[in-house]
């Protein structure tokens, strides 16, 4: 799995922060912890697996399970089978929010992490605006 590190507004930003159907997990982390400091929150799609604090074996997310667990791919903008069944049933359902992820990956497949995280980690919440395409 490969690693990218990008520094912007002084503030380290990953891959690890973006899940695999291509959400943006840092800004609800930070929330969560905020509002619910002594208790377990979410975790994001990825994090806490390469220390072993989680069991990716036990990952229910078919989309998690085929890109990060047998794929061992960072997000499903990765794969060589991208556009897939698994994604095409997610994109389907109801909400704006599954519209946006998929944005999310366009903009991942064409203009690559970096600038993907520059422009997230501007964002309040799991999805956002993104320029440049």
């Amino acid at each position: 799995m490969k690693t990218l590190t990008s520094a912007h507004r002084g503030v380290d930003v990953t891959i690890k922060e973006v899940g695999c159907c291509g959400a943006y997990c840092k800004p609800c982390m930070k929330q969560q912890k905020a509002k619910y400091p002594n208790e377990r929150t979410c975790l994001g799609c990825k994090l806490e697996y390469e220390s072993d604090e989680r069991d990716l074996s036990k990952a229910k997310c078919k989309i998690k399970v085929c890109c990060f667990r047998e794929r061992e791919l960072e997000t499903c903008a990765d794969c060589p089978d991208y556009p897939c069944e698994t994604l095409s049933e997610f994109w389907s359902k109801k909400g704006w929010k599954y519209q946006q992820y998929r944005k999310h990956l366009e903009f991942i497949r064409q203009m690559g992490y970096e600038k993907f995280l520059m422009q997230a980690d501007t964002w309040k919440g799991p999805r956002g605006k993104l320029e440049g395409k």
